[in-house]
């Protein structure tokens, strides 16, 4: 099963259970089961409050969750769609700003399930037709679907009309599940990505995108043309940028300057400038000003450059030094991680985990001018690369790979210096663990 899941609830994990008996166990891109199954349960996906419909690689859940305070601080509800989940299954599922609760979910999975033996549904779409069937029974202002893979093909992909559609930064993952061509026109790689994500675009929808290379614009705006949406990316229909440590937005509306994201990383100003763009381009929600200032501070989005508190497992580490927890594993990730450790100007002991169809050397080179040890350890639970993985990369930064059994031990190995920090990244599926650990569980 691609995502698994287990639950302390009894009638949950028995629903989890029946899913992971049915589920085919690994991501299958489509919308033919998912439509079925959404028929079978009287098309919930067409009885939504407005639709904020987020794609991307990279930056889409931190796009959620700015579109979630910002909505929220203007005194609406809005139920949210998510994924993965970090410790509860219930995390994928907010229902007015809520994490659903136990007997809810086992419920709705179970009507779900009712209704997939003859369907074969993966664990996505369930969760998907699961969400969707939640939302339509409790009452809020708006819905926010985060693009679970891809775009085009994906299950969140049946929402017919949304109130706006936005593309988050993008960059190489996935590639198995990307097409290859299209009409007999070969794509290169970041166009197939591109027109991946721009199949969410809908008629007469606006769709807000990001700045990305001329080709994956233009593939952006090919598509969109076909069905008739409306694209404004930025630089063109609107703008942001960053100086004198505040953030200034501007469009056709008008111009705005807020305080930069109280959450970590330079790279969630971009995310936050696009829900902001997302918000302001669409007539559902009336979104006034001053919720944009509280959106920037009450933003928060768990395992995403998230310094972790005291608690059990910080407490291995034997000193107050700041420890990281960030769930990225691809490029841009390890970019955005590079970046953020320049400007602290720290020495970092990395501590990693990364599954075996990831590339190690994605997180570990950006980090190299900062890395004062490297430390491996496992994924519980999925296929994760050994430390041999890590030593091509780390070979450069002329470091040995310490390998441990967990997080813990090898925080305990670990003789940081005063100025010292720790990253422990690579996986969202270790960031859940880790969390768990140390009691951290998202709420």
């Amino acid at each position: 099963m691609a995502d698994g899941a287990i639950s302390d609830n009894a009638a949950v994990q028995a629903q989890l259970d029946r899913l992971k008996n049915l589920s085919p166990g690994r991501d299958v891109l489509g919308l033919e089961r998912i439509t079925a199954l959404l028929k079978a349960l009287g098309n919930p996906q067409d009885k939504l409050p407005p639709v904020f419909h987020v794609a991307g690689t990279n930056g889409k859940g931190s796009t959620c969750a700015f579109l979630r305070a910002a909505i929220e601080a203007s005194g609406h509800t809005a139920h949210v769609f998510t994924s993965p989940h970090l410790v509860r299954f219930n995390e994928r599922i907010r229902v007015a700003g809520q994490l659903i609760d136990d007997d809810k979910l086992a419920e709705t999975l179970s009507r779900v399930l009712d209704h997939a033996d003859d369907i074969n549904p993966s664990f996505f779409e369930v969760t998907t037709a699961a969400a969707l069937l939640a939302f339509t029974e409790n009452s809020a202002d708006a819905v926010i679907l985060e693009v679970g893979l891809g775009g085009r093909l994906d299950a969140t992909n049946v929402v017919k009309n949304p109130a706006i559609c936005g593309i988050a930064s993008l960059g190489i993952d996935h590639e198995a599940f990307l097409l290859s061509e299209e009409d007999g026109v070969p794509f290169a790689p970041m166009d197939r990505i591109a027109f991946e994500k721009a199949g969410i675009a809908k008629q007469d929808v606006p769709l807000v995108t990001q700045k990305y290379a001329l080709s994956m614009h233009e593939t952006i705006a090919a598509q969109a043309r076909k069905v008739g949406a409306h694209v404004l990316p930025r630089g063109e229909a609107w703008d942001a940028v960053t100086y004198d440590n505040a953030l200034h937005y501007r469009d056709a509306r008008g111009k705005m300057s807020l305080p930069l994201p109280r959450m970590a990383g330079a790279h969630q100003a971009d995310n936050a400038v696009l829900a902001i763009a997302m918000l302001r381009h669409q007539d559902k929600l009336h979104i006034p000003e001053s919720a944009f200032a509280a959106m920037v501070e009450w933003a928060d989005w768990p395992a995403r450059l998230q310094r972790l508190a005291d608690g059990p497992l910080t407490h291995k580490l034997g000193s107050k030094n700041p420890i990281w927890l960030d769930g990225g594993h691809n490029a841009d990730a390890g970019v955005a991680l590079g970046a953020h450790f320049y400007k602290l100007d720290a020495p970092v002991h990395l501590i990693l985990g990364m599954l075996s169809n990831k590339d190690p050397s994605a997180i570990i080179a950006p980090l190299i001018p900062h890395l004062k040890s490297i430390h491996h350890v496992p994924v519980p639970g999925h296929e994760f690369h050994g430390a041999e993985a890590f030593a091509p990369t780390a070979d450069k930064a002329g470091m040995e790979v310490c390998s441990h059994t967990n997080v813990a031990a090898a925080l305990a190995s670990i003789d940081a210096a005063p100025g010292d920090h720790v990253l422990i990244a690579g996986s969202l599926y270790l960031a859940g663990e880790v969390l768990k650990a140390n009691r951290q569980e998202p709420v």
